[in-house]
């Protein structure tokens, strides 16, 4: 039985050559008939027979396609499948994962990438920064009350590098890396405020990063991962990224490998304008120009601490897209 190329990665699996690699292989002394087949995502590679029908109440004959990672199908299931696209995703962490013509070199190797069924590349990073730093800080039953005096309130001076473990992996590479703040906040309520506006400014940086490296950023950006149930951090998100976000409905894994298989009738591109439904749109209200002296407080002190080495571009150009 065959396996799909997206998995296959997570074992070696070299996508520029479409090949095992068997140098490394027989350095290893396993031998590549040992391993399976490997074909593109999307592949149609059989049917329910009907032992397995039986078995799982599908009917016979139902094709079966290759799949991918739950990281992609979750991608493709939020829409993001054409270059120039992005799916921000909040949860516990910030992971960000998009889509490239060229495969992107990375010399800090904090980006990898998958490979689309169409032959585009899947690029994705992931920052220890997100929602644990909230849970760190916060009771959760104050959420709602600070989410609601952060969105009235508005930017904050205080900048903070919300980081509730040691070690930063995105968007750059720093194993001593620890959460810090610069000035005091005056209240509960301005504290969250500061840790949800850094993160939102980790997110641009991180685009920042992926575009520096070659990357387009003129497509849709969708967002999903639980910290969407938060409008103050959806809106500042929109305001420093300087981009319209788009919540879709569904970004289930199961519901992208669907779409996969659909897509091997016409192509992903055309499944995602037909199957994918976005709920809203969060659109800026602010000027960047609120948070400007913030940032780059931020980037300078990340800088000054031996974190972040490479320059990132001038900040007003994350929003500029065609």
């Amino acid at each position: 039985m065959a396996t799909d190329s997206s998995h296959a990665l997570k074992t070696g699996y070299d996508l520029i050559r479409s090949e095992w690699p068997a140098s490394i292989l027989d350095s290893l002394n396993v031998p590549l008939s040992i391993l399976p087949e490997v074909v593109a995502p999307g592949t149609k590679i059989g049917v329910v027979c009907r032992e397995a029908a039986e078995q799982t109440g599908l009917p016979a004959g139902v094709p079966i396609y290759a799949g991918m990672t739950d990281g992609c199908a979750a991608q493709i299931a939020s829409g993001a499948t054409e270059v120039g696209s992005w799916n921000s995703v909040i949860g516990t962490t910030l992971v960000i994962k998009g889509v490239t013509r060229e495969l992107l070199r990375d010399p800090l190797g904090v980006i990898y990438s998958h490979r689309s069924a169409d032959g585009l590349w899947l690029p994705g990073g992931a920052s220890n920064t997100g929602a644990a730093a909230i849970v760190a800080e916060f009771n959760s039953s104050a959420l709602d009350k600070l989410n609601h005096a952060a969105a009235l309130a508005g930017p904050t001076s205080l900048v903070v590098y919300p980081l509730a473990s040691k070690g930063e992996r995105f968007p750059f590479v720093a194993s001593e890396a620890t959460g810090f703040s610069l000035g005091n906040a005056n209240s509960l309520e301005e504290r969250y405020r500061g840790v949800l506006q850094g993160i939102a400014m980790v997110e641009r940086l991180s685009f920042e990063a992926l575009r520096n490296l070659g990357a387009s950023i003129d497509g849709r950006f969708t967002i999903s991962g639980g910290a969407v149930k938060s409008e103050a951090l959806n809106q500042m998100r929109a305001d420093i990224l300087e981009r319209e976000l788009s919540v879709p409905e569904v970004i289930e894994g199961a519901f992208g490998m669907a779409m996969l298989a659909a897509a091997a009738e016409s192509s992903i591109q055309q499944v995602t304008r037909r199957m994918v439904r976005i709920t809203r749109t969060i659109a800026p209200k602010r000027s960047f120009r609120e948070y400007a002296d913030q940032y780059a407080a931020l980037i300078a002190e990340l800088k000054r601490r031996g974190w972040l080495h490479p320059s990132p571009a001038t900040p007003p150009e994350i929003g500029v897209h065609a």
